[in-house]
């Protein structure tokens, strides 16, 4: 079940631990992806915390938000981005996308194998799809405060497997969200040293999210092709380049005595 656009507006841009989540996440991302000049980039779930540094330089920038959940103007004060979709059929071409961002979209869904095979379609050749879900052995999962408290949580190898089922090549994953899932202010105050410890600790012990970045596979035809050799053509003017060639009527004229 998808959770309200408000409570999500609401934890990522007006709550400390909401904007430290994002700050985490936005960063980890960034390390994968630092630009995107000239590429169409998309979010759907709410990705839009994690797209703001994409507006300058992409070539555009879509973020769709699934019916369930509601949508939003983004970004404030400028040109708005937001579109209000159904969860599997959205309004982008086969192949257009560059950059695929899903967050609080694949847990939360009720159709996660259908989203998954949209996801697929909207993707174009060397693209690239970043899945970000809540880590099923986090603190972040068992509080239901923040929403990677709500929906299905995944390990690592279970996200994997349901993206290779859907003809994705996972390629790198990490995690994030190492600080503790409260607002406290001694945890608030230590939430930078987490971050910067946790992005040297191995992914299977990734904090309370974990992002897994794949490509699409497109399989080649099945079968052996059968090459077939296209019959010689009949030249009209055949023979007549040749030097002692007779006119083609003249062939069989009767000969005179």
């Amino acid at each position: 079940m998808h959770l309200d656009v408000q409570d999500l507006r609401n934890f990522y841009y007006r709550s400390a631990l909401g904007r430290a989540a994002q700050k985490s996440i936005r960063d980890r991302m960034l390390s994968l992806w630092p630009e995107a000049k000239g590429q169409t980039v998309v979010g759907f779930g709410f990705a839009a915390p994690l797209l703001r540094p994409y507006l300058a330089e992409a070539r555009r920038v879509i973020t769709l938000m699934p019916g369930p959940q509601g949508v939003m103007p983004w970004p404030a004060g400028m040109p708005n981005t937001s579109v209000l979709t159904e969860e599997t059929l959205w309004p982008i071409e086969t192949g257009h996308v560059d950059k695929l961002v899903v967050m609080h979209g694949l847990e939360t869904s009720e159709r996660p194998d259908d989203l998954l095979e949209e996801c697929w379609r909207v993707l174009g050749p060397g693209g690239r799809a970043l899945f970000i879900v809540p880590n099923r052995g986090g603190f972040w999962a068992r509080r239901d405060i923040t929403p990677f408290g709500y929906g299905r949580p995944y390990s690592p190898g279970q996200l994997e497997t349901q993206l290779r089922r859907h003809q994705f090549l996972p390629e790198r994953q990490m995690g994030a969200l190492y600080q503790m899932p409260s607002q406290g202010r001694v945890w608030m105050k230590s939430a930078g040293l987490f971050e910067r410890i946790g992005r040297h600790v191995p992914t299977m012990m990734a904090g309370g999210a974990f992002m897994v970045e794949a490509t699409k596979i497109v399989h080649p035809p099945k079968g052996k092709v059968q090459r077939s050799t296209a019959s010689r053509a009949l030249g009209v003017l055949e023979g007549m380049a040749e030097p002692n060639a007779k006119p083609v009527g003249a062939r069989f004229a009767p000969e005179r005595r």
